[in-house]
């Protein structure tokens, strides 16, 4: 009699345990999935991408200097002009490559909350290849997607920008630090009056941010 409640507990926990596997199994293939879905849905894009001439400026307000974490803005004060390209609803200023960790994202014209949860996006500067500093920020998901391996890039580096006019331009990565979530004293900086690009993202405990500068050579 023992035994067999015994064996019948074992039985209800064996497939309790069963059930348990196949629902992580499911939910990490439908994790894969859709990482895999939206990287080939970037990479396509970017790939695709030859630019476009626009009416006015690709990018006309490089007055944002906001210090609340901009992962939390409602929406960035970034605004177009004349930009018809368009990637899953959301304006194009451009695209970013970094072949070091296989990175290939077309850049919003604005930081929105669904718009960070659909690539990376321009928050601040003088528009993409244009004299000046840009700043580009992306989520660090651990996964793998948008600026997720930012962590893994070293000085040295090429980063890659397309901007809405075809120009591609490479920059040099020069330098990679952690700032504090709010800390824009590097936004506004003396580049020269040549082209440079911030990226940021959060640290993998978010307790501060991943910062890379790069520049034009030469």
């Amino acid at each position: 009699m023992f035994e067999s409640k015994y064996s019948k507990l074992l039985t209800v926990l064996l497939v309790i345990v069963i059930i348990a596997i196949l629902g992580l199994l499911g939910y990490l293939a439908y994790q894969y999935y859709q990482n895999y879905v939206i990287s080939t849905d970037a990479n396509d894009f970017v790939d695709d991408f030859q630019g476009e001439v626009a009416d006015g400026e690709a990018n006309d307000n490089n007055t944002n200097t906001s210090t609340e974490d901009p992962f939390n803005q409602i929406e960035s004060t970034n605004t177009t002009g004349g930009i018809s390209k368009t990637y899953k609803g959301f304006g194009v200023l451009g695209t970013i490559e970094i072949p070091s960790i296989n990175l290939k994202y077309p850049v919003l014209d604005k930081v929105t909350p669904k718009s960070i949860e659909t690539a990376v996006a321009f928050l601040y500067g003088t528009g993409l290849n244009k004299p000046g500093n840009s700043v580009i920020i992306g989520h660090n998901y651990r996964n793998g997607l948008f600026f997720s391996n930012l962590k893994k890039v070293n000085t040295g580096e090429k980063i890659y920008i397309t901007d809405i006019e075809g120009n591609r331009v490479e920059y040099t990565i020069y330098n990679k630090f952690e700032a504090a979530e709010n800390d824009t004293s590097f936004y506004q900086r003396d580049t020269g009056g040549k082209p440079e690009i911030t990226l940021s993202t959060c640290t993998d405990d978010s307790s501060a941010r991943i910062i890379i500068f790069g520049r034009v050579e030469g």
